[in-house]
């Protein structure tokens, strides 16, 4: 069977994020991939049982709705990772994504402060910038764990990791809204805009 391949970073050193964190959150990002292809090799052995045992079929659903938690964590942190590689880069004045983003929200800063308001809901999550093919616009989008409302037919531009492992280590609880302004200080706007380039073809 077919496997997700585990991808590689290079991570520069982060402003507020320490090195650490970075390398004990990059085990977590592992296990995802490893779990979604756990869970794809024994979904065809728990489907050989669906006639003989009652039970079988509720396996197979617990499993796939397990399937897609493993599938967006990893996902989600191959985009949150990606964000940092290359060094902290300005999004370009003029650019394809500074246009779309002034064209949805009225400007980049209104979009930012809404997007750093949304990044701090209670609870555990992703903050998201995404892309809809359909209406040609962008939109912000929480979503919950990182699987629960998810926009249907949307690709992710930017992606926020605002679970506590992503930040408690060294920021505290506290700190959260620290961790959002560190996050866009070591943000490379290049790899954000290569995503938004990849959405819009």
């Amino acid at each position: 069977m077919k496997q997700f391949e585990e991808k590689t970073f290079t991570i520069p050193e982060l402003k507020g994020i320490s090195a650490k964190n970075i390398e004990e959150h990059l085990k977590l990002y592992s296990g995802y991939v490893k779990n979604a292809n756990s869970i794809l090799a024994k979904l065809p052995e728990y489907r050989g049982y669906t006639e003989a045992d009652p039970f079988a079929p509720y396996v197979v659903g617990e499993l796939s709705r397990r399937f897609s938690f493993e599938f967006d964590g990893m996902r989600n942190h191959e985009y949150y990772f990606k964000h940092f590689e290359g060094g902290s880069q300005m999004l370009a004045e003029g650019g394809a994504l500074k246009k779309a983003i002034e064209e949805e929200f009225g400007s980049f800063d209104t979009w930012l402060a809404n997007f750093k308001t949304l990044a701090m809901t209670r609870g555990v999550g992703w903050a998201m910038l995404v892309y809809d093919k359909a209406s040609m616009r962008l939109l912000n989008n929480w979503n919950d764990e990182q699987h629960l409302g998810h926009l249907t037919g949307t690709s992710p531009v930017l992606a926020l990791d605002m679970w506590e492992h992503s930040f408690v280590a060294d920021y505290l609880p506290s700190g959260k809204k620290q961790y959002v302004e560190d996050f866009f200080t070591n943000v490379n706007w290049q790899n954000v805009e290569e995503n938004f380039a990849n959405a819009t073809r």
